[in-house]
């Protein structure tokens, strides 16, 4: 599994691709989603989901995924799930202090950042994480909170009570 995370970091670029057509697939087919039931889909989608992500990050399920933000390295598989950044414990060789035979994932989400068009994604601070949603699908919420957002880009602004009176 650490063999195919490794590819996955170097081929990050290529992976930040393709991930961001698959997400336009999975926001074009919500209405499909809306109607089969996102409630309905999300055991099946995360089946899947965490079958290939898996795999090829040796992903934790957390339910909000980051991986095109961190260089295709997976932020929960430090052992102390820093989401933001490496502790201040990376060992010069930049293996963890926790694990010392394993890579800092930091260190290699950086690397994999670099390869990537959107690479400076990794500056962005994360919110924390919900632990409600561990082991949900992310490409459903992906799809469902892209609806959202274009859905409350196009209402209408709400008027306050002042310039309603006018």
């Amino acid at each position: 599994m650490l063999a195919l995370r490794k590819w996955s970091v170097r081929h990050s670029r290529g992976l930040e691709w393709f991930y961001r057509n698959f997400e336009k697939v999975m926001v074009m087919l919500h209405p499909l989603w809306r109607v089969i039931g996102y409630a309905r889909l999300d055991k099946p989608i995360a089946f899947v989901e965490k079958q290939v992500k898996g795999l090829l990050f040796d992903c934790q399920m957390c339910g909000s995924c980051v991986l095109s933000s961190t260089g295709m390295s997976c932020p929960m598989n430090c052992p102390k799930q820093l989401r933001n950044g490496p502790c201040g414990g990376v060992r010069t060789d930049g293996n963890c202090e926790v694990k010392p035979n394993m890579r800092c994932v930091w260190v290699e989400a950086y690397q994999g950042s670099r390869n990537m068009r959107h690479g400076n994604q990794i500056m962005v601070v994360q919110t924390p994480l919900d632990k409600r949603i561990k082991g949900t699908s992310a490409w459903l919420r992906v799809a469902r909170d892209a609806h959202h957002d274009a859905h409350d880009a196009n209402a209408p602004k709400a008027h306050n009570a002042k310039a309603a009176r006018q």
